[in-house]
C-alpha cells in the first residue's frame, strides 16, 4: 500500500461540466482541494478542474511530514495553523488520513548545522513551540540501534514532539472526497487551457470539455503553474526539480516519526515501513525557464550547486521541455492534456547514497529492501516560499503555487488563506513575503 497514484487509476471524480460557477479551482493538489473545499464551506459553487488525477503529482509523491520545525518565518504561522487544522481533519474527512503526532527531528552532522538550529530556536521561541535543542547522547536515545558513530558525525539534534506525518496518497483523496460532501463539483480528466478574460478581469476558465462562466479563478496549478501563467502575459520565476523517494518493506521501529542528516531522510509510515529519501540530492532539468530564470535563481544556486544532478533537457511534455508550447489558444489542444501526470523516473543513484547510509546509521538492521521507488517534480521559487496572491494584473485571479515542496504540511491552512482572498477577508496573517510581484515582475 501506499505509493502514488497514476493515471492507471480509474477516474474518482467525473462530475459533467456546470456551465457556471462562482469559483474555479485549477489542480487537484493539497492546495487547490484544500482551497476549493475552504470556499465551499462560505457558500460559495466551487468547481475544481484536475486535469489527471486528483493528487497524481506532488501532492500524492512527498515525503508525508507535517511539520513546523525549520519553517521560514513568514511560513511558521501558518504552519502552526495547518498543525491545529490537521488534528480535526480526520473527522472532519471522516477517514483516516494517516495522520499522527509522533515528531520530527533534525541531525547535526556539521558546526553549520547546529549554527542553523540556533537560529531556529529564536523564532520556535517567539512562537512558543515546543522545539528543542538536544545533545548527542539524546538524540542517540530516540533512536534504537543507532550507529554511535554517526555516519557525518553527531553534533546534536533538533527536535519538535508536536511535529507529525500523515500518508499523502491516502489523505489528499480524502480530503476531495470531503469537498465533494461539502458542494464542490471536482472533475478529473478536465484540464484547463486558459482562462476568459473580459475588459482585464476573469469571466471564466476554458477546460477541454467547455467553458464555465465565473467571477473568480484559483491557480494550483504546481510544476505547471508557471507554463499557464506564461500564456497569459504573466510571469513568476518558478522551477521543477525532480526529488526520488523510496518505500522499504515492513521492518522494526527506528523512530516512530520524521527525521533527517544532511544526507538521507527517512519517516515511519502507518504500513510498518519507512519512506526514504536523499535529503538535499536534486535533479535539474535545463530548459527555456532555467535560462530566464536564471539571475533570480543565482543566489540559491551559489549555496547549493552541488546537490544537484544537471540534465540539458526534460522529458517530452514537461513544463519546461524544449518543445514544450509556450503559446496555445483556448480552442487546440494545451499541454496539459499531452501530460496529464509528471511521473518521472527515480534516481537510482539517489537511492543507492540512501540504502547505503542507512545501514551505516543502523547497521543492525543492514541494507533497506526497496518495495517501491518513484520519484515527483517539486515546483519552486528562488527565495523557498510559495506564492500566495492575488493576479494584481488580472483580477479575480489568485495564485498559490511554488510550495517548494512544503506543501502537504501547510496545504490546510494555505487553502483557508486563498478563500479568504478570494472573498476579500482578512487572510489573519501576513501575506508580504508570499506576494506575486516580489521578484520585480
Amino acid at each position: 500500500m501506499g505509493f502514488p497514484i497514476s493515471m492507471t487509476v480509474p477516474a474518482a471524480f467525473t462530475a459533467p461540466l456546470p456551465a457556471k460557477a462562482d469559483v474555479v479551482v485549477i489542480g487537484g493538489g493539497v492546495i487547490g482541494v484544500m482551497s476549493a473545499w475552504q470556499l465551499a464551506q462560505r457558500g460559495l459553487r466551487v468547481v475544481l478542474c484536475e486535469k489527471g488525477r486528483v493528487a497524481g503529482e506532488q501532492s500524492s509523491r512527498n515525503w508525508g511530514w507535517v511539520r513546523q520545525q525549520g519553517r521560514d518565518a513568514a511560513e511558521l504561522p501558518l504552519m502552526i495553523e495547518a498543525r491545529q487544522m490537521w488534528q480535526t481533519l480526520a473527522a472532519d474527512c471522516g477517514e483516516d488520513l494517516g495522520y499522527r503526532e509522533t515528531g520530527v527531528l533534525y541531525i547535526a552532522n556539521k558546526p553549520k548545522d547546529v549554527a542553523r538550529f540556533e537560529a531556529f530556536m529564536a523564532l520556535a521561541r517567539q512562537h512558543a513551540l515546543d522545539t528543542r535543542m538536544l545533545t548527542p547522547d539524546q538524540v542517540l536515545a530516540m533512536l534504537p540501534g543507532a550507529n554511535p558513530n554517526w555516519p557525518g558525525g553527531l553534533l546534536g539534534g533538533l527536535w519538535t514532539a508536536s511535529d507529525g506525518r500523515a500518508e499523502p496518497w491516502q489523505a489528499v483523496p480524502a480530503m476531495a472526497r470531503a469537498a465533494v460532501r461539502a458542494g464542490v463539483t471536482i472533475i478529473e480528466d478536465c484540464a484547463v487551457r486558459s482562462l476568459d478574460v473580459t475588459a482585464g478581469r476573469v469571466t471564466g476558465v476554458v477546460t477541454e470539455q467547455g467553458r464555465i462562466a465565473c467571477d473568480h479563478a484559483v491557480l494550483a496549478g504546481g510544476a505547471w503553474s508557471a507554463l499557464f501563467l506564461g500564456n497569459l502575459g504573466l510571469r513568476i520565476p518558478q522551477l521543477s526539480v525532480l526529488s526520488t523517494v523510496a518505500q522499504t518493506p515492513p521492518m522494526p521501529e527506528i523512530f516512530p516519526g520524521g527525521a533527517t542528516d544532511n544526507t538521507f531522510a527517512f519517516r515511519r509510515r502507518i504500513d510498518g515501513g519507512y519512506s526514504i529519501a536523499h535529503y538535499e540530492f536534486h535533479e535539474f532539468f535545463i530548459g527555456p525557464d532555467a535560462f530566464r530564470n536564471f539571475r533570480a535563481f543565482l543566489p540559491e544556486l551559489r549555496g547549493s550547486l552541488f546537490d544537484r544532478s544537471y540534465r540539458p533537457a526534460a522529458p517530452a511534455g514537461y513544463p519546461d521541455a524544449w518543445r514544450t508550447p509556450r503559446r496555445w489558444s483556448p480552442d487546440a489542444a494545451s499541454p496539459f492534456e499531452a501530460m496529464r501526470i509528471l511521473d518521472p523516473k527515480p534516481s537510482k543513484g539517489a537511492l543507492k547514497i540512501v540504502q547505503d547510509r542507512f545501514a551505516s546509521a543502523f547497521p543492525a538492521l543492514g541494507r533497506p529492501e526497496i518495495a517501491c521507488a518513484w520519484a515527483g517534480m517539486i515546483d519552486t521559487m528562488p527565495d523557498v516560499v510559495p506564492v500566495i496572491d492575488h493576479a494584481a494584473a488580472l483580477p479575480g485571479l489568485v495564485v498559490a503555487t511554488g510550495m517548494c515542496g512544503h506543501g502537504f504540511g501547510i496545504g490546510p491552512a494555505v487553502g483557508r488563506v486563498v478563500a479568504d482572498l478570494v472573498t476579500g477577508r482578512a487572510p489573519g496573517h501576513d501575506l508580504a513575503r508570499f506576494r506575486m510581484t516580489r521578484f520585480g515582475g
